[in-house]
């Protein structure tokens, strides 16, 4: 029996749905979401296996033009899905006023096949919608163009069989058990982010970097539980002092939250402690940005 296999980019500008749209192809919550601009900041797989097929969705950031070392990581993570892509997914926020030349650069030139997805379009009217499929057609001439409401799955089907027939005759390049390819570590993180980007206003999100420093499974009088300390990196004293509250308050909401939803994610229950540490300027600095995992 032949087997499908292929990786298919997930890619648009800053907030436009990607994350929810991969979350709603994979069916499970891989990629964190919230109501702030640039949450995704790494490129994270979703794989879907089927017996005859797998494929391998890539979230990206979106795409914004870097103006610090982080953000520079960031877009070549998204060069680097658009360079393996057998498919590219291109994800439109029906309501974008904005222009959307910096994603157009990207990928105005690439021999790559394209679905454009027309998201969010709960209220919409049909014009709306015409007149965007419209302007993408002419602008794209993609092989396809979808207008779905990832949030409430809306349209979704008929993407999956679409991407199918786009996926070249290949063995799995993961185990056919595997969800991902990042850590257990790397989604804990992920998840303190989320609640971190929920819980503060402007700069604060942006300058944090969550490392999980242990992960220990061990036996307590109730019963098996996960000890995890996570250092949260801020870049200023002065944001230091507001992630960490009045006597203490807002750093343990953002624990209390996490540890809700890693008990969840793992099943299990958790022992989670926070510290805070000040790195000056780390989104610039080559080092620290290589030890968080962010690749140049």
């Amino acid at each position: 029996m032949s087997h499908k296999a292929g990786f298919v980019s997930i890619i648009g500008k800053p907030n436009v749905g990607k994350s929810t749209l991969m979350n709603a192809l994979v069916g499970e919550k891989l990629s964190i979401i919230t109501p702030k601009a640039q949450t995704t900041r790494h490129r994270i797989l979703g794989i879907v296996n089927e017996e005859s097929y797998q494929i391998v969705f890539s979230d990206t950031p979106g795409i914004i033009k870097p103006r610090y070392g982080l953000q520079d990581s960031m877009m070549s993570s998204v060069k680097g899905a658009l360079t393996d892509a057998d498919l590219i997914l291109f994800v439109t926020d029906i309501n974008e006023q904005h222009d959307e030349e910096d994603v157009l650069e990207k990928i105005i030139n690439t021999t790559i096949p394209m679905i454009v997805l027309i998201n969010k379009i709960d209220n919409a009217t049909q014009e709306q919608v015409d007149e965007k499929s419209a302007y993408w057609q002419e602008k794209l001439n993609p092989k396809h163009i979808f207008a779905i409401s990832a949030l409430h799955q809306y349209n979704l089907d008929g993407i999956m069989s679409i991407v199918l027939d786009y996926l070249p005759e290949h063995a799995p390049f993961y185990d056919k058990e595997d969800l991902t390819d990042r850590s257990q570590r790397f989604f804990i993180s992920e998840i303190i982010r989320e609640k971190i980007f929920f819980n503060y206003k402007k700069e604060i999100p942006y300058s944090t970097e969550v490392i999980i420093t242990t992960f220990k499974e061990e036996q307590s009088k109730n019963g098996p539980m996960v000890r995890i300390t996570a250092e949260i990196v801020v870049e200023r004293d002065s944001q230091k002092n507001i992630l960490i509250g009045t006597g203490g308050a807002m750093l343990k909401k953002v624990g209390m939250e996490a540890r809700k939803d890693i008990e969840k994610f793992l099943d299990q229950k958790v022992f989670l402690e926070t510290f805070v540490k000040v790195i000056p300027d780390w989104r610039s600095k080559k080092n620290y940005l290589k030890s968080f995992g962010y690749e140049n």
